[in-house]
């Protein structure tokens, strides 16, 4: 299937929105909505489980490319959203759903028939009308659970940190840094100290120094 890679599934739903009135421009309130949201770490996105990446946006028209091509219209404005993540799509909408329950409202607010989705059942059902099915779609992950991707990304990042900083040691001095840097990492501890979802490298550097201060403390 061209939304399946592995154990991750792409999903890009076409949400139409409502035709403008004269007193609303539910495009325009739309992307107004977007453009508020929090980002990184604070994105309502970053507490739905299994996210790996996700884009919203709101497309107004297809554009002309010229002859001999023929000019064609959307006959509606949409909410786009384009996502990766692990897992199915049934369950990650219901976990969608019920993490960031009030956002989804507040976001899909003005698109056509939403005013029906009471439940998470709905808005899985919504979801799945809305979908299109993804072409080409690339995985640029194993397709693992999110905290093993998170935790591999950070061990990556600590361990070329690692090899900079104690460039040119003796094996003795190597060996004992070492033994420092895993106690410091906790390579079988998903949990912690690993990336957040949503989180910035400045964030995450914050966090590092911190984390690595307290563990060399208590390594001593």
């Amino acid at each position: 299937m061209g939304n399946i890679s592995k154990n991750a599934y792409g999903m890009t739903l076409l949400c139409p929105i409502r035709q403008d009135d004269a007193a609303h421009s539910y495009s325009n309130l739309t992307r107004d909505c977007l453009e508020t949201l929090p980002l990184h770490d604070n994105s309502p996105m970053a507490k739905v489980p299994n996210t790996y990446l996700c884009r919203l946006y709101v497309l107004d028209d297809v554009f002309y490319q010229g002859a001999p091509a023929n000019e064609e219209h959307l006959k509606s404005k949409y909410l786009v959203f384009c996502t990766n993540f692990h897992g199915d799509r049934d369950t990650y909408l219901r976990g969608m759903w019920n993490a960031v329950q009030e956002d989804v409202k507040r976001i899909w607010g003005y698109c056509i028939a939403f005013d029906k989705v009471k439940t998470a059942g709905d808005f899985v059902a919504y979801a799945k009308q809305c979908q299109v099915t993804n072409s080409l779609f690339f995985n640029g992950s194993d397709g693992g659970p999110l905290d093993e991707q998170l935790k591999a990304l950070y061990l990556r990042q600590e361990f070329t940190r690692f090899a900079f900083d104690n460039f040119g040691k003796s094996a003795v001095e190597l060996q004992q840094a070492f033994r420092e840097f895993v106690a410091i990492v906790q390579p079988d501890n998903l949990q912690t100290p690993t990336w957040a979802p949503g989180m910035t490298q400045e964030t995450q550097q914050l966090q590092y120094s911190f984390h690595t201060a307290a563990r060399k403390e208590e390594y001593a």
